[in-house]
């Protein structure tokens, strides 16, 4: 399987990631960053990158760890999801690349 960069999620800014949590609820994240974070530490890396996506309610959380993500372009995806915690408008959550 070819590495996923940053150039394969730029196109989906703004679009939604879902998961479907194991009482079968979709949990749906809308993707509203996608970051460069430099240069790869070693040539032979892929360079780093960061996604931070949303949930639209503030008080819902998912705990840390690996979840199966789908988007109708990419496909599914076993993702490291992490919270960042609330701002105005949802819960925001990090999937690094690095």
């Amino acid at each position: 399987m070819t590495p996923l960069t940053i150039s394969d999620f730029q196109p989906c800014l703004h679009q939604m990631f879902v998961i479907t949590l194991e009482s079968g609820e979709s949990y749906a994240l809308e993707l509203i960053e996608v970051r460069d974070l430099g240069e790869a530490p070693n040539p032979e890396f892929c360079k780093p990158f960061a996604l931070t996506l949303r949930h639209p309610d503030r008080t819902a959380y998912l705990p840390q760890r690996t979840y199966h993500l789908e988007h109708e372009l990419l496909g599914g995806l076993d993702l490291f999801v992490v919270p960042l915690g609330p701002d105005a408008t949802g819960m925001r959550y990090e999937i690094t690349f690095n």
